[in-house]
């Protein structure tokens, strides 16, 4: 039979026991304002490559039906041929993507892309918004440039992932793919500095 004297020991076991226990709850539970991690959300960085692959695999198709809409609203000879030439870049992106795909040995599929969606879509208010002619351009140069930012950011995220993850191959086909929107974000400026006419854009002003 124990006598009482055990009996403050035990007490300040179990007091002590529940003490770490609740120190251990209140340290897994969340920060405020920690958004808690969907169950399909990335282990590590090879799964957030992945999902950023299909990412930009779906843009790059939704900007192959974009694009044909933009070169019929332009009305700058220089504009219209710069959207004909990257559509078909744009194109041999969807095609590089695949073969990307194909290096790290998963299938091409897509996933919607929130920030595409947006920016075409923004795209498409702008055309609504002005008038036929420079402005017109103007506008449609200025969605078009946002959307290669856009772009120039993913597929230079990407690729030091690739390289981070030893993934060579994969790593040289979103380099092209990254200096050819480089090449069209500059094309573009350039049209916009010496192709829109200012004064004209402001005619109705007169």
């Amino acid at each position: 039979m124990k006598t009482t004297k055990d009996q403050p020991a035990k007490t300040g076991m179990a007091a002590k026991k529940t003490t770490v226990t609740a120190a251990k709850k209140k340290t897994a539970e969340p920060k405020k304002g920690v958004v808690k991690a969907k169950p399909d959300a990335a282990k590590d960085l090879r799964d957030f490559f992945e999902d950023g692959l299909k990412d930009i695999y779906w843009a790059e198709k939704a900007l192959t039906k974009a694009l044909p809409k933009m070169t019929k609203n332009a009305t700058a000879s220089q504009l219209i041929h710069a959207f004909e030439h990257h559509l078909k870049e744009t194109e041999e992106h969807v095609t590089r993507l695949e073969k990307v795909f194909e290096s790290l040995g998963i299938k091409a599929v897509g996933k919607k892309c929130d920030a595409m969606a947006g920016l075409l879509n923004e795209a498409e208010g702008i055309i609504a918004e002005t008038k036929v002619g420079d402005v017109r351009d103007a506008a449609i140069i200025a969605a078009a440039q946002k959307i290669e930012h856009y772009e120039i950011a993913t597929y230079g995220t990407l690729r030091v992932y690739a390289v981070t993850l030893g993934e060579t191959k994969a790593a040289l086909l979103l380099a092209k793919t990254l200096e050819e929107e480089k090449h069209a974000d500059v094309k573009l400026t350039e049209i916009a500095m010496s192709h829109i006419n200012v004064d004209a854009a402001h005619e109705g002003h007169k």
